[in-house]
């Protein structure tokens, strides 16, 4: 028996073996719901189309029309769909171009089933989830030689209040709202106010964006640690709002 609303999922992935996996994976739990799977990228654009899921599995790499050109198309003409990249891709440019495309997420293939659930729970909630060995890359990234002789936008941690920069440090070790909530001893609520504080100061849409913008410009104390599956959106200077 489904669940009163269950979460409406579409498979795009040239895989056989892998669709039917997750599909099978996914109706052990009734809160999901698999309304198709497709094998290439072009057919996927149009069932997310016709079918309004309400999130799509997408791979990166796939015959014809790229996962990359799918999800531009998807998000461009369904916006209200959430689009998680599912791929064994663990190359630092597919992560920035997903996220700048605007992807809620990138999990490689070697997750458990407990972390797609939850995944897939959290986007429906409005966070996006990176895999923890894609976001140490990206953070790596941001942290390199070249970008250290930059000087760090000091005066951008100066906006920030204490308690905003130990919200902003938990949101880089990979915390929920609620578990930043018990972490520091605040209502989740109050949580939630201070992230907003911070899109708003920074210009920045989301979770995602606010780690590698405070990583890129020398805000966090120290690289982030454990997962980090915050909401975390596109790309590193040029994932700002346009």
């Amino acid at each position: 028996m489904t669940s009163p609303n269950p979460i409406r999922v579409l498979i795009v992935d040239d895989h056989a073996l892998f669709r039917s996996g997750i599909r099978s994976l996914l109706r052990r739990h009734t809160e999901f719901e698999v309304i198709d799977d497709i094998a290439d990228g072009l057919e996927g654009i149009k069932r997310a189309r016709s079918l309004r899921p309400d999130v799509v599995l997408l791979d990166i790499h796939m015959p014809g029309l790229s996962g990359r050109e799918a999800l531009r198309c998807i998000v461009e003409s369904v916006p209200r769909v959430r689009v998680l990249m599912l791929t064994v891709s663990e190359d630092i440019n597919d992560l920035l171009d997903c996220l700048e495309a605007g992807a809620a997420g990138y999990l490689l293939k070697n997750i458990g089933t407990a972390t797609l659930v939850d995944a897939l729970h959290r986007v429906m909630r409005g966070e996006s989830i990176v895999s923890p060995q894609m976001t140490a890359l990206l953070i790596e990234r941001c942290r390199r030689p070249g970008a250290e002789e930059q000087p760090p936008a000091r005066e951008e941690a100066v906006r920030l209040t204490g308690r905003e920069r130990e919200v902003l440090g938990r949101l880089a070790a990979g915390d929920s709202n609620r578990e930043i909530a018990e972490n520091l001893g605040l209502a989740e609520s109050t949580v939630k106010i201070h992230l907003q504080s911070i899109f708003r100061k920074f210009n920045l849409g989301s979770r995602t964006q606010a780690v590698v913008y405070a990583a890129e410009h020398g805000l966090l104390d120290a690289p982030p640690a454990g997962r980090y599956a915050a909401a975390t959106a596109p790309g590193i200077s040029s994932a700002r709002k346009r």
